[in-house]
């Protein structure tokens, strides 16, 4: 079989596609039709995903949206549940000065995990899929979730954030060693 772009080209953008590293435009019409698709767009492809989180960018939009939807699987087994949020220009008004490293891994960068320093605790304002707003204080690992996708629609991934390159490793590695740790 010939391997072609079509054959091997995922609906999620993979590290290295230039639509991860735009900075991601405010959405002005959260009610219009195609910003309500999108969020359903995006709530069906996290899920097929298996991820706890996706960011507008990763399916080729560059716009200020991202869905959380934090809850244990199998690639984040200890994960807090949530109902799935659509987050739409999101901005945190204030971090803890606490700062904790831990593993993170992206749809985008598939196979590879990182151990990211993230704020404890953020609070964050944004606008709901019904457009009302929002002021909520995140902690621990959904807190980590909504820097993740914040960075995305800044054009970062969890990579520019490691300390170091010593901080990176495959997938299959990081559930032989880590995972089994819990």
């Amino acid at each position: 079989m010939e391997l072609t772009e079509k054959t091997y080209k995922p609906n999620i953008a993979q590290v290295g596609q230039p639509v991860l590293r735009q900075k991601a435009k405010v959405v002005e019409d959260i009610l219009a039709e195609d910003c309500q698709q999108l969020i359903k767009q995006m709530m069906s492809t996290v899920e097929q995903a298996g991820g706890v989180g996706i960011a507008a960018p990763q399916i080729f939009q560059s716009l200020r949206v991202f869905i959380m939807c934090s809850k244990p699987n199998v690639r984040y087994p200890n994960a807090p549940y949530m109902e799935p949020t659509a987050i739409i220009n999101p901005e945190i008004m204030h971090m803890s000065t606490a700062v904790e490293k831990d593993w993170e891994g992206c749809l985008s960068v598939p196979s590879m995990r990182g151990l990211v320093p993230r704020h404890k605790t953020i609070k964050v304002r944004y606008l709901d899929q019904q457009a009302n707003e929002h002021e909520v204080e995140f902690t621990d690992f959904v807190a980590r979730i909504f820097q993740h996708e914040l960075d995305h629609l800044d054009g970062l991934t969890f990579i520019d954030r490691l300390e170091s390159t010593h901080d990176l490793v495959s997938e299959s590695y990081w559930y032989q060693r880590y995972a089994a740790k819990g």
